[in-house]
C-alpha cells in the first residue's frame, strides 16, 4: 500500500509541468475556502462529513475562482457592445466540470497540492461528480466543445438550451441487454448552476389567432414559464467565462379557476405537473420523433424563451440599464447572430417572423430580411429520415399562429422558385417546405434553409453531399448559402484533461503554445526520428493502458493484457456506424484461433461501446449479440489472451476521457456517405491512436492531413457504393463467395453465439442477406480484414507503430474546434475573435479581505 502511494505521488509531481507551480499563499487560500464552505455552505465538519461533501465543497471553492470573472466578463460585454452570438442547440452533452474549470482557469496544481494537505485525493472526489449528460452524442458533444471554443476565443457568446431533469438514460447490460435507466444528475443537486427566476418568461401554446387593426394577435393560449438556470463556461487562461443558459419549465402560479370553484384545489396542483413534464428528460432517440407532441412543446419552448432573451438584451441599452432603448430592429443582425444547431431549433425563424411582426409592429418584407440575416443552420445528417417533418394537424393545434407564418413563409418561397423556373411544377412540388404526400408535413430542414442567410454541413464530403442530396434543389437556387465547416474538439478537454502524460510529453518539446492554437503540434514532426522522445510517446500509451486496464478489471471483472493492441469502437449504436462490421471481424479472428490454435497471432482487446435508442429494436440486438459473442470468446480457454471482446456498459463524456487515452486503433468504419463527420475520430487521432475507416465524414480530412500512408483506409468509395446501388447490389453474392464470411454469418444464425436460444440473431442475419443489407456490411468486408491485417503486421513493430502515432498526433491541428469556431466568426457570424486576455481579477478574490468585492461602475445583467 505505502508502495502505491508513493507511485501516486509521483505521477502528481509529474503532471506539474503542464499545471505550472503550485504557489504557497495560493495553496493557502484554497485551504481555506475549502473548510469554509465544508463549514457554511454543507454545514459539516470533518467527522460527519462524506465524500460527497467534500467534492461539493470542492465544487464550490472551484466556482469561487470563476464568480468574479463572470461577473466582469458580461460587464465587458456591456461595456463594449460586441456583436454577439447565440448557440440554438436541444443538446450540450458537457459531462463533468470540475477538472475542465481548473484547467481552464490555471488553479489545478493549487488545488492539487491543498487538498493532498488536507488529506483528499482529488481523483477520488473527482469521480463523485454526476455527468452532465443532455446529449445523445456527437450533436450534443460538439455544442459543449464550441460553447469551450467561444470563450476561450473571447467571443460574446450565449448557449442556448434545456435543462432537463433527466439526461441520457444510464445504459445497464442485464444479461447481455441493453436495459434504461433513468439519469437523475441533478439528484444531488449541480454545484456549477445559478437559477434566474428573476429572468423567468412565459411561453404560450395552444390557442387561436384573430385579426384586430389590421394585427394578428395570439389569444386564448396556454401559458407555461420558463425560469433559466446558468452555468459558467470558462475561457481557457483568458479570464473570460461565457454563460450556458438553460431553461426549465415551470407551471403558471395562478390556479385553473374552475377546478377551484369546484373545491378541487389538490388537483389544480397536481396538474401543474403536467405543465413542467416539457423539461422532463431528453430525447434519447437521434431521430425519428415524428409526431411527438412533446418533442414538438420543448423545441418551441427552447425557442421562445430564447428569443424573448434575445430580443431583450438586444434593446438594452450598452450602459446596462434595464429600460429598452435600443428599438431600430434594422441593426438587430448587427448585434445579433442565431446559429441553430440541426433542425431542432427552426421554430427560431417562425418564432422571430412573429414578434417582429406581431409584436413590434414591422412589414412581412422588413422582418424577413431581418430574420434570414439573423439566422443560420447547421446541417448534421444525410440520412433524410433523421430530417424532421411535423405533421401539419397537430402543429397547428399547439401552434396556430407559427402555422400561418410558416404557410406564408412558403407561399412566398414557391413564388420565387416559380419565378427563378417558370412551369417547372415538379421542382416547386419538391421544394415547398409543406409535404403533401402521405399526410400534410412540415418539412423543417427546408424551413431552415429557407429562413437562414448560410446553411453549413459539418466536413468537406458532407456538404458536397448535401449539395447533391438533400438540399440539391436549393443549392442550385442559391447556391452562395452553402458553406462547409468541419467539426472540430477542444484540446483542452480532450488532451490536456483527459491526458496529462501526453501533454506533458509534447510540452516537452513544443512548449505550451498548442494549447490555445492546435496547429502548433505540427512541430512534433521534427521529432519523429529522435528515438528518446519516441520511446517517451510509447510509455505514455502503456501507462494509460496499463490504467485502463485496471479500471476494466475492476468494472467489468475481465482480465485484459496491457501489451495486446486495444482496439475501440465507442459511438452510438446505430446501424449505419456499422457496430456488426466490427463483430464479424472479431469472430473472423476468433475462428482463425480455433482453426490454428497454435498459429502466432497479433493479441487484441476490442472494445465496443454505445447507447441504442430506447425504441431500435436491431440497434439493440446488435448489443446482445456483442455481449453473447463476448461471452464465448472471453471464456474459451483455447483463446487465452490472444482475443478479448468487452462491451463498455454506458458510454459517456468521463468514460469517454478515460478509454481515449488509451487506445491503440479507432475504429471509424461507417459506410461511405452516412456520417457526416465524426468527432470520436478526431479525439483518438489526438490522443495517438491510428485509425481504421471508411473515406466517410472526417476521416477524408484526416487522411489529408495525415497522408494516405498513415491511416488505414479501406471499404468502397461514396461514388462506389452509388455504383453498387445503380448496378444492383446483392449482398448473398459476397456471403456465398467468402468462406470465412458465410462461417461467421452461418454461427450466428446457427445459434452458436446463442445456444439457449438458437433463432435469437435470426433477423440480423436476414437484413444482411435476404434484406438488402442496406448499409452494405458484405461488400466492405474483405477490404476491412484485409486492412486489419495490415494493422496487426504494424502493431508487431512498436517503434514503427508509435511513430506513426506521433504522425497522426501532430497531422491532428485541423480538427480544433477553435479552427472550427474562428471559420464560423468570418464566414457566418461576421465577429472578430479576440485574443487578448481579460483583466484578472485579483480585488475581491476567494479568501482576501475583500472577498466578493466587484467595482460595480455600472448596474449589470446576465
Amino acid at each position: 500500500m505505502p508502495n502505491s502511494v508513493a507511485q501516486n505521488d509521483k505521477e502528481k509531481r509529474k503532471q506539474i509541468s503542464v499545471r505550472g507551480i503550485a504557489l504557497v499563499e495560493n495553496v493557502a487560500t484554497v485551504k481555506k475556502t475549502f473548510n469554509r464552505h465544508l463549514h457554511f455552505t454543507l454545514v459539516k465538519d470533518r467527522n460527519v462529513a462524506t465524500p460527497r461533501d467534500y467534492y461539493f465543497a470542492l465544487a464550490h471553492t472551484v466556482r469561487d475562482h470563476l464568480v468574479s470573472r463572470w461577473i466582469r466578463t458580461q460587464q465587458h460585454y456591456y461595456d463594449k457592445d460586441p456583436k454577439r452570438v447565440y448557440y440554438l442547440s436541444l443538446e450540450y452533452y458537457v459531462g463533468r466540470s470540475l477538472t475542465n474549470t481548473m484547467v481552464n482557469l490555471g488553479i489545478q496544481s493549487e488545488v492539487d497540492e491543498a487538498l493532498y494537505q488536507i488529506g483528499l485525493d482529488i481523483e477520488d472526489l473527482e469521480e463523485l461528480e454526476q455527468d452532465a449528460g443532455l446529449g445523445n452524442g456527437g450533436l450534443g458533444r460538439l455544442a459543449a466543445c464550441f460553447l469551450d471554443s467561444m470563450a476561450s476565443l473571447g467571443l460574446a457568446a450565449y448557449g442556448y438550451g434545456l435543462r432537463y431533469d433527466y439526461g441520457i438514460f444510464t445504459q445497464t447490460i442485464k444479461n447481455g441487454w441493453q436495459v434504461e435507466e433513468p439519469d437523475d444528475w441533478l439528484r444531488f443537486g449541480n454545484p456549477w448552476e445559478k437559477s434566474r427566476p428573476e429572468y423567468t418568461l412565459p411561453v404560450q401554446f395552444y390557442g387561436r389567432t384573430i385579426r384586430e387593426g389590421g394585427i394578428t394577435k395570439w389569444v386564448d393560449s396556454q401559458i407555461i414559464f420558463a425560469m433559466p438556470y446558468d452555468s459558467p463556461v470558462p475561457g481557457y487562461g483568458n479570464n473570460a467565462v461565457n454563460t450556458m443558459r438553460l431553461w426549465s419549465a415551470k407551471a403558471p402560479t395562478s390556479f385553473n379557476l374552475s377546478f377551484f370553484n369546484d373545491g378541487d384545489y389538490i388537483q389544480a396542483v397536481c396538474d401543474r405537473n403536467s405543465a413542467e413534464n416539457i423539461t422532463r428528460v431528453l430525447y434519447p432517440n437521434d431521430n425519428v420523433t415524428e409526431g411527438k407532441d412533446l418533442r414538438l412543446k420543448q423545441e418551441y419552448f427552447l425557442c421562445a424563451a430564447t428569443l424573448q432573451d434575445i430580443i431583450r438584451r438586444f434593446k438594452a441599452s450598452k450602459f446596462g440599464c434595464r429600460e429598452a432603448v435600443r428599438h431600430d430592429f434594422s441593426h438587430l443582425p448587427d448585434k445579433v447572430a442565431i446559429q441553430l444547431n440541426d433542425t431542432h431549433p427552426a421554430l427560431a425563424i417562425p418564432e422571430l417572423m412573429r414578434i417582429l411582426i406581431d409584436l413590434e409592429g414591422l412589414t412581412w418584407e422588413q422582418a424577413w430580411k431581418i430574420t434570414t440575416q439573423t439566422c443560420a443552420y447547421t446541417n448534421h445528417t444525410l440520412l433524410p429520415e433523421a430530417l424532421e417533418r411535423w405533421p401539419v394537424d397537430r402543429f397547428g393545434v399547439i401552434l396556430p399562429r407559427h402555422l400561418e407564418i410558416i404557410y406564408e413563409i412558403n407561399f412566398r418561397h414557391l413564388k420565387e422558385v416559380e419565378a427563378k423556373y417558370p412551369g417547372d411544377m415538379d421542382r416547386i412540388r419538391r421544394m415547398s417546405l409543406i409535404e403533401e404526400d402521405g399526410g400534410k408535413r412540415i418539412n423543417m430542414g427546408f424551413l431552415c434553409v429557407v429562413g437562414s442567410h448560410a446553411v453549413n454541413g459539418v466536413a468537406k464530403i458532407h456538404s458536397d453531399l448535401l449539395k447533391v442530396t438533400l438540399f440539391k434543389d436549393f443549392y442550385e437556387m442559391t447556391p452562395e448559402k452553402f458553406q462547409n465547416k468541419t467539426n472540430g474538439i477542444t484540446p483542452r478537454r480532450w488532451l490536456l484533461l483527459c491526458n496529462p502524460s501526453l501533454s506533458d510529453a509534447i510540452v516537452d518539446k513544443i512548449g505550451n503554445d498548442w494549447i490555445s492554437d492546435l496547429s502548433k503540434l505540427r512541430q512534433l514532426e521534427q521529432f519523429i526520428n529522435n528515438e528518446n522522445f519516441v520511446r517517451s510517446i510509447y510509455k505514455v500509451k502503456q501507462e494509460n493502458k496499463m490504467k485502463l486496464a485496471q479500471y476494466i478489471e475492476q468494472h467489468y471483472h475481465v482480465k485484459i493484457d496491457p501489451g495486446a493492441m486495444f482496439d475501440m469502437q465507442v459511438k452510438r449504436i446505430h446501424e449505419y456506424k456499422r457496430q456488426l462490421l466490427n463483430v464479424l471481424h472479431v469472430i473472423t479472428l476468433y475462428n482463425r484461433i480455433r482453426r490454428n490454435p497454435n498459429h502466432k497471432c497479433t493479441p487484441r482487446v476490442v472494445m465496443i461501446g454505445g447507447k441504442a435508442a430506447p425504441g431500435y429494436h436491431m440497434a439493440k440486438k446488435i448489443i446482445k449479440l456483442i455481449s453473447n459473442v463476448a461471452a464465448v470468446i472471453n471464456n474459451d480457454p483455447i483463446v487465452k489472451d490472444r482475443l478479448k471482446l468487452i462491451f463498455l456498459e454506458n458510454y459517456r463524456v468521463s468514460l469517454a476521457e478515460k478509454i481515449i487515452p488509451a487506445a491503440d486503433l479507432s475504429e471509424q468504419i461507417s459506410l461511405a456517405g452516412t456520417e457526416a463527420s465524426g468527432t470520436g475520430n478526431m479525439k483518438f487521432m489526438l490522443n495517438g491512436a491510428l485509425t481504421v475507416g471508411t473515406l466517410d465524414g472526417a476521416n477524408v480530412e484526416m487522411a489529408e492531413e495525415v497522408g494516405m500512408e498513415n491511416i488505414f483506409i479501406f471499404g468502397m468509395t461514396v461514388d462506389e457504393v452509388e455504383a453498387l446501388r445503380q448496378k444492383g447490389y446483392n449482398p448473398r453474392e459476397f456471403y456465398e463467395k467468402n468462406a470465412e464470411l458465410k462461417l461467421a454469418l452461418d454461427q450466428i444464425q446457427g445459434g452458436f453465439y446463442s445456444p439457449e436460444d438458437p433463432n435469437l440473431f435470426h433477423d440480423i442475419v436476414d437484413v444482411l442477406i435476404n434484406k438488402g443489407d442496406h448499409y452494405m456490411l458484405l461488400a466492405d468486408y474483405e477490404s476491412f480484414v484485409k486492412a486489419q491485417e495490415k494493422i496487426d503486421h504494424l502493431f508487431n513493430n512498436p517503434m514503427e507503430w508509435t511513430k506513426m502515432a506521433i504522425k497522426n498526433i501532430a497531422a491532428s491541428g485541423k480538427f480544433s474546434s477553435d479552427r472550427t469556431i474562428a471559420q464560423y466568426c468570418k464566414d457566418i457570424w461576421n465577429v472578430e475573435p479576440s485574443l487578448s486576455k481579460l483583466p484578472a481579477p485579483f480585488e475581491g478574490r476567494p479568501g482576501t479581505a475583500n472577498e466578493g468585492e466587484v467595482e460595480q461602475t455600472k448596474p449589470t445583467k446576465k
